[in-house]
């Protein structure tokens, strides 16, 4: 490309530049009291949208001349719905659990007077302690934010917000280089696949460049179907041009002139918010014919996936597009040379294209300083299960599971030992507390017998039985399974088959060691990814709490009182207050009535082991226990 032509890239881009930075300048300037909500799908569904409302109702009631934006993910979900105040000079200040009720004081009290409301605010606030900005939490010590930079404060659906912020510099970086000056520097960056695989992004890039067949393809991979999983969803929900920028990067480099965003329908709100964003830069000249008047042209549609788990494989992706059962084929042919309609096609998931705009615009030098040597850059992972705080986090790779469950995550929930995480969605493997100083990267985690997936990350305490877990997440892969292949098809569904006797109690020594050979079998002769990690589960549970199978196949009993078929709930004669009947009141199936001296008795044969006499019972007394095996029961009195 010749000066003169990216000097006109250059101008094109310069003049949307300065009209976004106005525009978000005037925001930051602004003396009007700001008010950002979070309306993605996580704050939604704990009523985001009726905090809006009310805040909206209270501004335009009271007159008040405040700025009210709604914002994607901020990270902070078991605290939703969530609501960052900055008044002019003050620091930002993060409200959770907002209601309406706590709306209506935050305007009343700090809009209109000047009490912050701090007993409101994100962390546990004493008396004369400095007002903390929403930056402040401890978290973000540990954490290293590039892909979540800005979600959380810009919004969504405002192209100039997400270019006041360095938005499409990359791009138009990009159309001044040469495809291949791009692939080598993605390749310096150490970029791998966050898709799961970890496969190095430079090197397919190079790939789908040197295959010669036209026309080629750019597919964006939200494909996110494991269970507990939205980190895709909350970058397209909070941050969507990143995603869109990426692909358009990569439509140049490898000469596409189509792209297509795969998103499963059960994102509406991802969906609706990335169909605005290739509007809003199709209409600013980013998208489409002639982009920036470099003479390259590229275009991005929304495909919607019907929601298949094996859909994230990029074979069976590419399946479902052509109006194909969602299958998976051999490989090779690898789609970058043989993929969309038999055509050249890269396929990369949302988080790493829109990683590839921050290394563009930073230099691989950069990324390359993030993490590990061989792992380089943040990792996005979605905290879920038995943490304090659930929710997104972005750590540098060799960060450790301790520092992110117990620092980032603030530790197990109600005060419980923690016992596993597992991590890499539901074919990741399960890890104890003697892994829990294992650095997180792509290698040392599949050495473990996990693997890093897509982000996915349950954590486990005392009361988790992992013979469960293993049966839990394989009864999952197993309905999920396309049927192809017979190892998976069949291999699963043994394999779930003995996990189930061995919950129920019916399981032998022999099962063991024929369960380990069946996934040993699977993961070696399955056609694809699904059926490879599918008994991971399985085989780390058993390397690493073995004594939990033997306890349910020698002495049927369930170490964490978990197995419905392995316990039973018994009423302590000494402990049962005789004027107390909230057990008895709580028994759907009326199973538990008194004896002749008011001690409460439960009928073994009725219970349906629902557990809500062990809730309802009052923690001054604490009547019910639950024990394992049933046997252990004793007559009744």
């Amino acid at each position: 490309m010749t000066a003169k032509a990216s000097a006109d890239i250059a101008r094109a881009f310069h003049k949307l530049r300065v009209q976004a930075r106005k525009e978000w300048q005037a925001l930051k300037d602004s003396p009007k009291p700001q008010i950002f909500v979070g309306t993605a799908t996580c704050g939604r569904a704990a009523g985001a949208l009726e905090v809006r409302d009310t805040f909206r109702k209270l501004l335009a009631e009271g007159d008040i001349d405040a700025i009210l934006t709604e914002v994607g993910c901020m990270g902070y979900c078991y605290a939703e719905p969530l609501v960052v105040i900055a008044k002019p000079g003050r620091p930002p200040i993060g409200y959770g659990y907002v209601t309406p009720g706590v709306a209506e004081r935050l305007v009343k009290d700090f809009l209109l007077a000047d009490d912050p409301c701090l007993e409101f605010a994100l962390g546990a606030m004493e008396e004369n302690e400095l007002i903390p900005s929403i930056l402040d939490q401890p978290r973000f010590k540990y954490e290293t934010r590039v892909l979540l930079h800005h979600c959380g404060s810009i919004d969504p659906e405002n192209l100039n917000h997400y270019i006041a912020n360095g938005g499409y510099e990359a791009l138009t970086k990009a159309l001044g280089l040469s495809p291949q000056q791009i692939v080598e520097e993605i390749s310096r960056s150490g970029l791998r696949g966050r898709g799961g695989a970890g496969f190095p992004t430079g090197r397919k890039w190079q790939i789908c460049l040197a295959a010669p067949e036209t026309p080629k393809y750019v597919i964006g991979n939200a494909d996110e179907g494991d269970p507990g999983a939205f980190m895709d969803r909350a970058i397209l929900e909070s941050t969507p041009h990143s995603v869109l920028e990426g692909m358009a990067i990569a439509g140049y480099v490898i000469g596409a002139e189509r792209g297509y965003l795969y998103v499963r329908a059960e994102y509406p709100l991802a969906v609706a918010r990335a169909e605005t964003a290739i509007r809003q830069a199709r209409e600013a000249g980013l998208l489409g014919e002639n982009i920036l008047g470099s003479g390259f042209s590229f275009d991005i549609e929304v495909f919607c996936g019907s929601g298949a788990f094996v859909c994230g494989e990029e074979t069976a992706l590419i399946s479902s597009m052509e109006g194909r059962p969602g299958m998976p084929h051999h490989r090779p042919p690898f789609p970058a040379t043989r993929g969309l309609w038999s055509k050249p096609t890269l396929i990369n998931n949302v988080k790493t294209l829109a990683l590839v705009p921050h290394i563009l615009r930073r230099s691989a030098q950069w990324h390359a300083s993030l993490g590990t040597p061989a792992s380089p850059g943040t990792a996005v992972f979605a905290l879920a299960g038995k943490v304090v705080n659930t929710g997104l986090v972005e750590v540098p790779m060799g960060t450790t599971l301790r520092q992110l469950i117990f620092e980032v995550g603030g530790g197990i929930a109600k005060g419980k030992r923690f016992k596993a995480v597992q991590i890499g969605g539901p074919s990741g493997g399960c890890l104890p507390e003697g892994c829990l100083d294992l650095p997180i990267d792509f290698d040392r985690l599949s050495q473990s017998g996990a693997m890093m997936g897509s982000g996915g990350m349950v954590v486990l305490d005392e009361d988790d039985c992992m013979v469960e877990v293993a049966r839990y997440f394989l009864d999952f892969t197993q309905r999920e399974s396309c049927g192809k292949c017979t190892p998976c098809r069949l291999g699963t569904k043994q394999m779930l088959a003995i996990l189930e006797d061995i919950t129920r109690g019916r399981g032998t020594l022999a099962d063991l060691a024929l369960l380990k050979e069946l996934a040993e079998v699977v993961r070696a002769a399955s056609l694809c990814g699904l059926g490879k990690t599918a008994p991971n589960p399985v085989l780390t549970t058993l390397r690493y709490f073995e004594d939990e199978y033997i306890a349910h196949v020698t002495e049927g009993r369930c170490p964490a009182l978990m197995c419905h078929d392995l316990i039973a709930y018994y009423i302590l004669p000494e402990r049962c207050e005789r004027s107390c009947d909230a057990c008895v009141g709580s028994c759907a199936v009326e199973a538990i009535s008194p004896n002749r001296k008011r001690i409460k008795v439960i009928d073994q044969a009725k219970c349906v082991k629902c557990g809500t006499c062990l809730q309802s019972c009052p923690p001054q007394y604490s009547a019910v226990v639950r024990v394992s095996p049933p046997s252990l029961v004793p007559a009744e009195r």
